[in-house]
């Protein structure tokens, strides 16, 4: 079943589909298990628990929640019912996170001392669709919509920062909400970037790793959104396999050895977030991508607004709650 409250163009693309038209008949389809939220950001919270208390398993889209306190409350609800709660970070699932993911973790850079995300893109425009994102209104603004892909990221690498100093701002003359970050997480010996505007026409690299032996430098995106775009479906071979024309670039020294080159990026597919799910939900195998992920992105969302606000670096504090 799919949630289209006018219209007719899930129908048009899947005939054989339910359609319905207010989220309460999701909730009363007792064939319905799991509930996959997507909506505007305001509606992630009351949606997931509305799901929750009517005994659905629930998938929230980034950001998980708009504040700290609702996603303790999901955490909560989900406990409680016995139901899976999961946010679906599936930039956990993409080519280059994953190569960098192995890079750091087989030691080809040494100790990682530096790193640097960049999530840029030249909108100089006003958006012709999905207007809600540059409205004032709860979760809006690049913060909110980019900012939980590459926060995940870092602490999947990296672990919890010990501080945070954020510079969140409107750039473009017309805008309403924040349009550029710049995002600094401090741990012993690394510091994290985290980047995002929506004025940069000429792309630098995307990410860059720099160790005590060694460097990673990546340009280009990973292929999958835009194959889904081009109505490719997400089967066979070649899915989420990468151009080698936009492989990073390792320089590093190895056994005494300098290295510099290509470096094969590895082969990815969101298709791998469905499955560890599926295995959640049916055999009860350990849930990935959990709530408390959600709690962690959101807690340091509120802290980098504060920095930001201040204009000064805040000590990141991490209260205790249950997986």
């Amino acid at each position: 079943m799919i949630l289209e409250r006018s219209g007719d163009t899930a129908q048009k693309q899947y005939p054989n589909i339910k359609i319905a038209r207010t989220f309460q008949e999701v909730l009363d389809d007792r064939e319905i298990e799991l509930v996959v939220i997507c909506s505007p950001n305001e509606t992630h919270f009351p949606y997931a628990k509305a799901a929750l208390l009517a005994g659905k398993n629930v998938v929230v889209e980034k950001p998980f929640t708009n504040t700290s306190a609702e996603a303790k409350e999901l955490i909560s609800l989900s406990a409680s019912t016995g139901k899976v709660c999961s946010v679906y970070q599936n930039r956990r699932y993409v080519t280059d996170f994953l190569t960098m993911k192995k890079i750091i973790e087989d030691g080809l850079l040494g100790e990682p001392r530096e790193f640097f995300a960049h999530y840029d893109r030249y909108r100089p425009d006003p958006r012709t669709y999905g207007l809600w994102r540059e409205q004032e209104l709860p979760g809006s603004g690049i913060f909110y919509d980019l900012g939980p892909h590459l926060i995940d990221q870092a602490l999947m690498l990296f672990g919890m920062p010990t501080s945070i100093n954020a510079d969140i701002r409107r750039m473009k003359s017309y805008s309403k909400v924040d349009d550029y970050f710049d995002l600094r997480l401090e741990y012993e010996n690394l510091i994290v970037t985290l980047h995002a505007s929506m004025l940069v026409r000429e792309m630098g690299p995307r990410y860059m790793i720099h160790g005590t032996k060694g460097s990673y430098i990546k340009s280009g995106e990973d292929p999958q959104e835009e194959m889904l775009k081009a109505g490719i479906k997400p089967t066979g071979p070649d899915w989420g396999k990468e151009d080698a024309s936009i492989h990073g670039l390792l320089h590093t020294e190895l056994n005494g050895e300098i290295i510099r080159g290509s470096y094969p990026s590895l082969q990815a597919s969101y298709g791998d977030y469905y499955k560890n799910l599926y295995n959640t939900i049916k055999n009860g195998a350990p849930l990935k991508e959990t709530p408390l992920d959600g709690y962690h992105v959101i807690r340091l969302i509120e802290l980098a607004f504060q920095s930001s606000n201040d204009k000064r670096t805040i000590t990141c504090s991490w209260p205790q709650l249950p997986a």
